[in-house]
């Protein structure tokens, strides 16, 4: 049976709008359109749920800037920021931090990131999106913009104080050995193949 869109049978592959309400090849398109977003929203859900539980496992604390995502999706980058799916990774890091015994620091989206120099404090003031790298007028320190937010953010949340500094260590806080692997009922997982 074919479509009366003045399209051959290939109508269902072309999507719902273009078949005529209430016919078999338009339910057939529905589902077709209908299981390719339940495919992309469940890869996204399981790259979340891998990246949030990998943080989580390698960090004793995180911190996390929290975005204004309705104004951030009313420039052009509205599908990227959507497709990212922020609140739902940050409610994943929520509940896993719990989880997991971690701690998750929530900045303030009104701190200035990436306006603030990471070497003196100085605030240097917005910046358009497309600049990436800025040169401090105070100082003369050279930032990237996302590696000055990443530190700023890390200050701000209290994560970056002497105790990193005076051990050399710089990045991320590992977790210790006996903490990383998964555990059942208290007791460390099991390596190898017991025996019987």
């Amino acid at each position: 049976m074919t479509c009366r869109c003045r399209r051959s049978a290939t109508c269902a592959s072309s999507g719902p709008g273009r078949c005529r309400r209430g016919s078999r090849n338009r339910d057939k398109a529905r589902v077709k359109v209908a299981r390719t977003h339940a495919r992309v929203a469940d890869a996204r859900r399981e790259f979340h749920h891998q990246l949030s539980t990998r943080i989580m496992r390698e960090n004793q604390a995180v911190a996390v800037e929290d975005l204004a995502v309705k104004t951030l999706a009313r420039t052009r980058m509205a599908k990227s920021v959507h497709d990212a799916g922020w609140s739902a990774f940050v409610a994943m890091l929520e509940y896993k931090a719990v989880k997991f015994g971690r701690t998750l620091v929530r900045i303030d989206r009104f701190e200035p990131t990436s306006q603030v120099c990471s070497a003196c404090g100085i605030k240097d003031g917005p910046k358009p999106l497309n600049v990436r790298a800025w040169t401090c007028q105070a100082c003369g320190a050279v930032h990237d913009r996302d590696v000055n937010a990443a530190v700023n953010i890390k200050n701000a949340a209290g994560l970056g104080g002497d105790s990193l500094s005076s051990a050399g260590q710089t990045g991320t806080i590992p977790a210790q050995c006996e903490e990383a692997g998964t555990h059942r009922d208290g007791h460390p997982a099991v390596v190898g193949i017991p025996v019987l």
